[in-house]
């Protein structure tokens, strides 16, 4: 088990949603001024790699809601049902260090333990197949997030409809920079945090910042009708995956792969396997039977063992780095604000 199972660097779009956020091993306390802080210290009773369990959550190296820094910490800006707020995260040893600022702190240090994983069961999943027990054992401490916010989620996941991950990081980054607020607390100026705009900034852009910001007018309304029904896409949060994706999809514009995407995160989903993907069939085809030419139906009958826990299996597929090598072009990039 050398070179076979070593992790793939290129940040492709599926291996960034596979992968982990590299966090330095700091102090586990920067030197940050306590503000108005509120804190927590919480002991998981599992191993816990922060960087692996919060790595989905960031949406490109330069993601103005989600940060880490050289002494060991991982940043999150978000907007909870309470308001803005800002969460700052580190490990000492086995223990959680939490800091929160904002309207929004005290309710993200209530959800922390979900947020690192808590409501997971790692332990219901079996490997079937030996490139799968091999990386779980090199990754005892993926878990599962479950964050409890679905429009945070939902609306990047829009942005990646159909482009390049480059493409819909850079409008992601535009919009929330131009129409967030910035993440509350004393957040390092170099950081450049923000939170997210709420549902009626988004449904208020103009049509000519989403085409500036490189977003093409289908996933701008899709984006917009998400937006004016927020409150009732929020309480996806708390129904069971198969409910919570049924719900996602009764807007226009929102299909299978958004709405995994969105619940992978919002609700901690082991099973929602992500279908209409461009790499995701052919990297498992590729890992699990040698066939790099595989479709969605050929990758759901795969992972059919692992009914249950089949997008734990895929993420540990793609965090094996046991990918096929490339053979065609990456998808075009198109600047929609240069036309």
């Amino acid at each position: 088990m050398s070179s076979r199972f070593a992790p793939r660097t290129t940040p492709t779009r599926t291996t960034v949603r596979g992968g982990e956020t590299a966090i330095p091993q700091g102090t586990g306390r920067g030197s940050t001024p306590r503000q108005a802080a509120r804190t927590r210290t919480w002991t998981p009773p599992y191993p816990l790699n922060l960087g692996l369990t919060v790595g989905p959550l960031r949406r490109g190296p330069a993601d103005p809601t989600f940060r880490v820094t050289p002494d060991g910490s991982a940043w999150r800006a978000s907007r909870t049902p309470e308001g803005p707020g800002t969460l700052r995260v580190a490990t000492r040893g086995g223990t959680v260090e939490a800091e929160a600022w904002g309207e929004g702190a005290t309710w993200l240090l209530d959800q922390l333990p979900q947020l690192l994983g808590a409501s997971d069961t790692p332990e219901d999943f079996t490997p079937r197949h030996r490139l799968l027990a091999a990386t779980a054992h090199r990754r005892p401490g993926l878990r599962l997030i479950r964050t409890g916010l679905v429009l945070e989620s939902l609306i990047p996941s829009i942005l990646e409809q159909k482009v390049t991950t480059d493409e819909a990081y850079r409008a992601w980054r535009l919009l929330v920079r131009k129409y967030g607020v910035p993440a509350p607390g004393p957040v390092p100026a170099q950081l450049r945090m923000h939170v997210m705009p709420d549902p009626r900034t988004w449904t208020l852009i103009p049509s000519w910042e989403w085409h500036k910001a490189g977003v093409d007018n289908k996933r701008a309304s899709t984006i917009l009708r998400a937006a004016r029904v927020a409150a009732r896409l929020e309480e996806a949060a708390k129904m069971p995956p198969l409910k919570a994706q049924a719900r996602l999809e009764l807007i226009p514009g929102i299909g299978p792969w958004t709405s995994a995407e969105t619940i992978q995160r919002s609700n901690g989903a082991p099973d929602a396997v992500t279908v209409g993907d461009l790499h995701l069939p052919g990297i498992i085809g590729y890992a699990l039977a040698d066939n790099r030419t595989a479709d969605d139906e050929e990758m759901l009958r795969l992972l059919a063992p692992y009914e249950g826990q089949r997008h734990r299996a895929a993420r540990l597929i793609l965090l094996s780095g046991h990918t096929p090598p490339r053979r065609k072009p990456k998808m075009p990039k198109t600047d929609i604000a240069l036309l």
